[in-house]
């Protein structure tokens, strides 16, 4: 599956044009997803410099992307076929409907396959799963 992940508000907190403080979970659930072979695209409004700052601030805690701000790593703005829509199979970021979930239930989500839909219906104590930490239902699940 191809995912796009936006950068601000989604990995690290909302303090642009500055890098606010990782979101937890955040790179080690993008890790986790890309060792099940998920390519991660990083799609965020930064550019230049903002845009090579996040990239670096991912780089450093191991997480690279397939690709930044494209569909894949040699696109262009010079490509022949160059549109600013990405062709991804599910995005991440943080002005979803609904809001941004916690990462451990991201990671359920995409690992499990669920949709919203699932996750309504199939519990019998919201509150009770509210509470779980990431690592419990990580390794619960596998």
């Amino acid at each position: 599956m191809i995912i796009a992940v936006d950068f601000d508000g989604t990995i690290v907190e909302h303090k642009y044009p500055e890098i606010g403080r990782e979101l937890p979970f955040a790179i080690e659930t993008l890790k986790k997803l890309q060792q099940e072979r998920h390519r991660l695209i990083l799609w965020s409004v930064r550019e230049g410099k903002l845009l090579q700052e996040a990239v670096d601030f991912c780089r450093e805690r191991g997480l690279e992307f397939y690709a930044v701000n494209s569909n894949y790593a040699e696109e262009t703005l010079e490509s022949d076929h160059y549109s600013r829509k990405l062709k991804a199979d599910l995005f991440i970021d943080d002005r979803n409907l609904g809001g941004l979930p916690e990462w451990g239930m991201i990671y359920r989500m995409i690992h499990n396959q669920w949709g919203y839909e699932d996750i309504y219906q199939g519990s019998d104590n919201k509150e009770e799963n509210k509470k779980q930490s990431f690592w419990k239902i990580l390794f619960s699940k596998m």
